[in-house]
């Protein structure tokens, strides 16, 4: 453990650095003068790990700087380094806290380092991350218009439901053209739309948000996405298994497919059929299709080949 490893809080403003167990500290604005000035900082510790939390974006240019300069970088999710710091009984929080927390979280957890995403992916996140935004504020809209009753009112929440939607049409063309012009999202996207049921916002969303997809086994992608069920078993007691966690917004677009899948997929909607004749509820057949189709996307991509029928052999995993 003699490694040093780096906690790295990012605020919109600012840059919060912890070395472990050094006990170095760094505080930087974040900005490009700010990041140049930490990587001068942490020349010191050139075998260091880096460890920073997912920001929604926010840590990419650090995280891209530190990546060139050849550290190790590892992004992890807030949630479980917020119950790490609970764990250890360190309640409050600040951003120097938080730095010497991410160091303490990388020395006794260690994750696994990961590549940072190219330019090209880090486009596609933002553009699909934008169509999300987009489509919440069309529903939210719409939403107001029925409860309106002033004339005026309406008026001016139809210009405006209008207006979204052009720009959402606007991000869908740009998303299209982002695939057409990379060969290799090009053909991942066309081996996921392959399967009944998967259209382009799904495909665009899990090749955007999900890349590790096609790489991982299949219990491993069902866990990062939520879609996996866990035990609650205690002694004697056998309690009901549970989905927990994961990435709500692969999860949303998945169950959505799954809807779609159910009537159109013939090995989805055989298997939910079953489930339905088995006894299970009809929300928790749909979870374990989720769970299942997300399965069967995962080896086509690992195995790059386009859905078949097939793919209700057991050895894809299903």
């Amino acid at each position: 453990m003699d490694q040093p490893v780096i906690g790295i809080d990012v605020a919109k403003a600012s840059l919060d650095a912890y070395v472990h167990p050094s006990g170095a500290r760094f505080r930087v604005a974040n900005d490009d003068l700010g990041i140049k000035t930490l990587l001068e900082q942490l020349k010191t510790f050139p075998q260091a790990t880096v460890i920073l939390e997912a920001t929604g974006g926010l840590e990419f240019r650090v995280a891209a700087a530190l990546a060139s300069a050849g550290f190790p970088i590892a992004i992890v999710n807030p949630r479980q380094v917020r119950d790490f710091a609970r764990a250890m009984g360190r309640l409050a929080k600040t951003d120097p806290i938080d730095a010497e927390i991410l160091a303490l979280f990388g020395e006794r957890v260690r994750p696994e380092p990961r590549p940072i995403p190219d330019a090209t992916l880090r486009s596609l996140e933002a553009h699909v991350a934008r169509r999300r935004q987009l489509v919440d504020m069309i529903t939210a809209e719409s939403n107001r218009f029925g409860q309106a009753t002033d004339p005026d009112i309406k008026k001016q929440i139809k210009r405006h439901i209008t207006w979204l939607q052009h720009e959402l049409k606007s991000v869908d063309t740009d998303l299209g053209d982002a695939m057409r012009h990379s060969p290799i999202w090009r053909a991942k996207d066309q081996l996921i739309q392959s399967a009944p049921g998967v259209g382009r916002v799904t495909s665009f969303t899990l090749l955007a948000q999900f890349p590790q997809l096609g790489t991982l086994r299949g219990k491993q992608a069902a866990a990062l996405v939520g879609v996996a069920p866990f035990n609650v078993d205690s002694g004697t007691l056998r309690g009901r298994r549970h989905i927990w966690g994961g990435r709500a917004s692969i999860r949303s677009v998945l169950y959505m497919a799954t809807l779609s899948a159910v009537r159109y997929n013939p090995v989805i909607a055989e298997f939910y059929q079953r489930l339905l004749r088995a006894g299970k509820a009809k929300k928790l057949a749909l979870v374990a299709c989720s769970r299942k189709l997300l399965v069967i996307l995962n080896a086509m991509l690992r195995d790059n080949r386009p859905w078949t029928p097939a793919h209700l052999d057991p050895q894809h995993g299903c």
